[in-house]
């Protein structure tokens, strides 16, 4: 049998390699090539080399985006996983209805972000009328909006990979703690949480690059009102392309500048967490 698949491998192997070059490696490097070019259709493309970049380094809407996007994906990474951890602490203790619990915080994931935009945007809307205000006027309750809403997309999904990750630690290790004199908190922080490191580089990941990378929400629940000013990058790069005549290149430079921020992040983080680990 192990003969046949080390045989026959390049037949099933060939289409799935053969789809994935033609739907994302040569889109990419198209996107890449595209960045230095002014074009309107990817057939009339110049090549401009960097002024593309430089206009979009340059550009006050896309340094706004990033810096906004940062403070939320620094604020939802923080919130999603606090919250997240001391849920699963919680599922994971013996009580009546347990499963249902965990199936109803999960539930929010299966929702649509578009959708969900619209959900919370008349939430929020009908809570902020009786204060004079929406979330299309408020930077202030846009951003807060945006944090409850994916905080509330995301945390089940988050839980049940902390529930995964504490329920994979060998119970002697929290038993020896215990005979020892070990308080609850002592346990957690000597013993639970040195050994739920994978969990968490996996959460912290998901949650930083989501974070970095929403679109459907915020298009959604703000569209970057008022002015631009709760418009994320994702967002922006989506405007400058399809809402900025001839600056369909400075977006795709904008995208790509995204791509390397992106991926030098979730690198950084997963060296960081992953150092942390220890071996069971």
């Amino acid at each position: 049998m192990e003969k046949a698949i080390k045989r026959y491998f390049p037949v099933f192997v060939l289409p799935t390699l053969l789809a994935f070059c033609i739907g994302f490696i040569w889109p990419f490097l198209q996107g890449l090539y595209l960045s230095f070019c002014e074009f309107r259709t990817v057939n009339d493309a110049v090549f401009v080399g960097l002024s593309n970049y430089a206009k979009a380094i340059s550009d006050p809407e896309f340094l706004h985006a990033f810096w906004f996007t940062a403070l939320f994906a620094v604020t939802t990474v923080v919130l999603i996983n606090l919250l997240g951890f001391l849920v699963a602490l919680a599922f994971t203790q013996n009580f009546k209805g347990i499963n249902i619990f965990r199936t109803v915080f999960f539930m929010p994931n299966l929702i649509g972000g578009i959708v969900l935009g619209y959900i919370w945007q008349l939430i929020f809307n009908g809570v902020l009328a009786y204060f004079g205000t929406t979330l299309k006027i408020s930077t202030f309750w846009g951003f807060w909006g945006l944090v409850i809403l994916v905080c509330w997309q995301q945390i089940g999904y988050m839980m049940i990979i902390y529930i995964a990750g504490l329920q994979a630690i060998p119970g002697d290790l929290t038993e020896a703690a215990q005979i020892d004199g070990a308080s609850a908190w002592q346990r957690l922080i000597h013993v639970i949480l040195p050994n739920m490191m994978p969990s968490i580089t996996i959460c912290t990941f998901l949650t930083l690059t989501n974070g970095f990378k929403l679109f459907d929400q915020n298009l959604s629940l703000t569209a970057g009102d008022p002015m631009k000013s709760t418009e994320m990058m994702a967002l922006n790069i989506y405007n400058t392309f399809y809402g900025r005549v001839g600056w369909q290149g400075v977006g795709q430079a904008k995208a790509v500048l995204f791509f390397i921020l992106v991926v030098g992040i979730g690198l950084i983080q997963l060296r960081i967490t992953r150092s942390k680990e220890v071996q069971q």
